[in-house]
């Protein structure tokens, strides 16, 4: 494709579907919004109204500029309207099985031309490649966050990629005014490769009593300058995504080193699941997060 990619279509409303689709919006594109169906897409559309609405009322935002960016989201009950689509990003839930059926069905629309991209943050695209219609035309565009605001994205080719394909990605994450990254199609790509091992690793440390949950945080953020300490960003990452992404790492690459943290699973077997749920290793219900253990 050599066109500018300006009606975007993207799959999951949750919450960087709709962090997806507002960037994109923000950016004058149209964009398709769905998810299992349409009173969740809806709800997807009405979640990023109510994030325009507090930028509004901290003066980040006029009226009409939220207004019309609002306007270009529009709701949608299936895929068949993606034929119309330059770009389908897909952006559900990190589990192969459903990303994979998403390829094969939206694949049917796919237009000649076209791009499918994968907002995976783990799972390699070589092989979900082969669940779409044309893997020259399938990609990774893993953006992070929350979306409007973090200036990242990671682009990943699979083995098939073509290089138009990636260019015009390329082109079309940094016309978001985000940075790029370009990461070969290995496990866990450059940032999480990274980032997961050290937040499974502060809640081994956790687990074996060897600091609280406080003091792992604050040596994080003093003793290594981090924004925030590991166990409050698993938390607004949502324990539930850290536990599934470590296990794509650990079952793809066959290392020990990757074995999850033990209490990471049993907090994700309780439902503690972090900001999400209101108590992940910090409890949410108050104004103040408050350490659990």
């Amino acid at each position: 494709m050599t066109s500018p990619m300006r009606n975007i279509a993207v799959i999951g409303a949750g919450q960087m579907g709709t962090g997806i689709a507002q960037t994109c919006a923000a950016q004058g594109m149209t964009v398709m919004l769905t998810d299992v169906d349409l009173p969740r897409a809806e709800a997807g559309k009405a979640a990023i109204g109510k994030a325009l609405a507090k930028l509004m009322g901290r003066g980040k935002i006029e009226a009409d500029e939220a207004e019309k960016l609002l306007a270009r989201i529009t709701p949608v009950a299936d895929y068949a309207p993606f034929a119309e689509a330059d770009l389908i990003i897909e952006a559900a839930t990190e589990r192969e099985e459903i990303k994979n059926a998403i390829f094969e069905k939206a694949g049917q629309v796919l237009a000649t031309g076209a791009i499918m991209a994968s907002n995976t943050s783990s799972i390699p695209i070589t092989r979900m490649a082969n669940h779409s219609p044309d893997p020259a035309r399938f990609i990774g565009l893993h953006f992070f966050n929350p979306v409007p605001v973090m200036g990242l994205i990671e682009v990943i080719p699979g083995l098939a990629t073509a290089k138009e394909t990636t260019d015009a990605v390329t082109a079309f994450a940094r016309g978001l005014g985000k940075e790029v990254v370009l990461s070969q199609d290995e496990p866990g790509f450059v940032v999480n490769r990274i980032l997961l091992p050290m937040i499974n690793e502060a809640v081994f440390v956790l687990g074996q009593s060897t600091a609280g949950i406080e003091d792992i945080d604050k040596g994080c953020r003093l003793g290594l300058n981090h924004p925030m300490g590991p166990l409050q960003l698993a938390d607004f990452v949502g324990l539930d995504t850290c536990l599934d992404i470590i296990n794509v790492l650990y079952t793809t690459t066959r290392d020990s080193k990757y074995r999850p943290a033990p209490l990471l699973v049993k907090y994700v077997e309780a439902g503690w699941l972090g900001r999400k749920t209101g108590r992940g290793f910090y409890d949410y219900s108050g104004e103040v997060p408050v350490p659990t253990r």
